[in-house]
Formats: structure tokens, sequence, C-alpha cells
């Protein structure tokens, strides 16, 4: 499975496409399962770029682990979590509050 994320362009926050728009959280993205739908991500992605939207837009590989989205490389994680010095900061914090 893949999904698509990026980074805003105004701000450089991390988001995933969701439900016809960029999410923040990945548990919220579009899964591809088959090649018809990462080549319709891939033109959303496009599309979002030409527009000055989104930056560094890339299809990443998934899985659903216990009902939720995940990404599988850790570089992803990192990037869906946030800093990975500090438990209280970034959507990692968000999750628990």
């Amino acid at each position: 499975m893949k999904i698509l994320t990026a980074n805003r362009l105004g701000d450089g926050i991390a988001v995933w496409y969701a439900d016809g728009g960029w999410a923040e959280t990945v548990d919220q993205a579009d899964l591809a399962h088959d090649k018809a739908a990462e080549d319709r991500l891939e033109a959303i992605g496009a599309r979002a770029f030409a527009a000055n939207e989104v930056v560094d837009v890339n299809l990443i590989d998934a899985e659903v682990v216990d009902g939720v989205v995940e990404p599988v490389r850790l570089r992803e994680k990192i990037r869906a979590a946030g800093p990975t010095i500090r438990g209280d900061l970034g959507k990692q914090a968000e999750r628990t509050a």
C-alpha cells in the first residue's frame, strides 16, 4: 500500500493526502491499494505542487496496524510523529493530549 505525503508550502508541516485535501496526521491518509490508485495520488500531488500548495511530494509505503495507517520507513514515522528527542512536542504530543 502507498500513501501520498508532502510538506505544506506555507509552514513546512508534513501533510498526507486524505479525503480531497491535506491532513496533518497520517492516520487519515488515503490508501492506494493498486497501480491505478497510486497513479491517481501521484497526479493529485503533481497538481498540488504545480499550484504551490505543497513541496517534496512523494508516494511512500504504508501499512495498517491495528486499524491505523502507519508509514513503513523510519524517516516517515519520524515525520508523522514529530521530534525524536522529546515526546511532549510535535504531533506525538497532540495524540496523547
